[in-house]
């Protein structure tokens, strides 16, 4: 979406997929970023993070900014470089070293389908009305490929993946982001969720939640301005609830990890304010879908659970002092 021109914009690819054989979660990232005049020079930056929910020490994130120049996007066919690194609408590859860990990836997956757009249609008009646009081009699809963490080289061959981009002025004042596609017993659900608290003229408004579900062949969305009153979110330290409720399905859950499952990233919007952002790639989720007919009582269908296999952050104005993990930045 950026024209290579325009200040104060930054924009967004990121890639997450489980390893279920070896409890390995992985958060890749191709991003820019082009501050506002007088705050810096546009740049380019690519990030990855491993998260092991057998060995928290193994759980390291990385990354590294790069000068705009070394990087290169087309937008058809789609593909996004940034030195070495390089992001398809169907496959990604790249490698990153530093401060003792090392990492190289090369993945593919078949396109998705559809798009899944979180929020109303009408904020993306005109490429996006709102600080931040965001959409999911592959929300659910099974990754193919390798993936090497300090020596130790990954096969993936099928499981289920996600890959989002976003782009906008400025990151929500704080918000909670969470997606899951691997759950026990439900092959083909997926679950994608947004909790988010905007500033507007100094003050800081009560939060709003979006969210969808994909089970059994139908989708389950709360994802219009009408939703806002059936749904809720709340969020801190390990820990993201969510609920909506319509008149046919009610649905609710909960993402829960240890503070030492994630790793505290530090982002700066286009005016150089700090945003930080508290992501881990294996929490425990689960979710319970309710249904009913007319107006009649509320009756149990779905309980989805992913143990170690959920995504999602945490994000805000402040550090939070529990999450001492830090995303380097080489």
């Amino acid at each position: 979406m950026w024209d290579g021109a325009r200040r104060g914009r930054y924009e967004v690819w990121y890639l997450t997929v489980n390893h279920r054989a070896s409890g390995t979660g992985f958060w890749i990232r191709y991003t820019l970023e082009a501050p506002r005049q007088g705050v810096g020079e546009p740049y380019a930056q690519l990030w990855f993070a491993c998260f092991d929910a057998r060995d928290p020490a193994r759980t390291f994130a990385l990354n590294r900014k790069l000068p705009i120049a070394s990087m290169d996007a087309h937008t058809d066919p789609f593909a996004i470089t940034i030195g070495d690194a390089r992001l398809e609408n169907g496959a990604a590859s790249g490698t990153i070293e530093g401060a003792g860990h090392s990492a190289r990836w090369d993945l593919r997956w078949d396109p998705a389908d559809r798009v899944h757009y979180h929020l109303p249609r009408v904020m993306y008009r005109r490429g996006g009305v709102g600080d931040t646009t965001v959409l999911s081009p592959n929300l659910d699809v099974g990754i193919r490929g390798t993936i090497e963490v300090d020596g130790r080289r990954l096969e993936l061959a099928g499981e289920r993946g996600g890959q989002t981009h976003l782009w906008g002025r400025k990151h929500a004042h704080a918000w909670a982001w969470g997606h899951c596609n691997d759950f026990e017993g439900h092959p083909g659900a997926a679950f994608e969720t947004l909790t988010v608290r905007l500033e507007r003229r100094g003050r800081v408004l009560p939060p709003m939640t979006i969210l969808a579900l994909y089970l059994a062949g139908e989708v389950h969305r709360f994802t219009d301005f009408r939703h806002v009153l059936l749904t809720g979110g709340e969020f801190g330290t390990g820990f993201y609830r969510f609920h909506a409720h319509g008149a046919r399905v009610r649905l609710e859950g909960e993402y829960s990890c240890r503070p030492g499952d994630m790793v505290l990233a530090t982002y700066h919007d286009p005016d150089g304010e700090p945003a930080y952002c508290a992501n881990t790639e294996i929490a425990d989720l689960r979710l319970t879908a309710y249904e009913r007919a007319g107006l009649g009582r509320w009756r149990e269908y779905a309980h989805l659970l992913a143990p170690r296999t959920g995504h999602f952050e945490v994000g805000g104005r402040t550090r939070d002092p529990a999450v001492t993990r830090d995303h380097i930045t080489l």
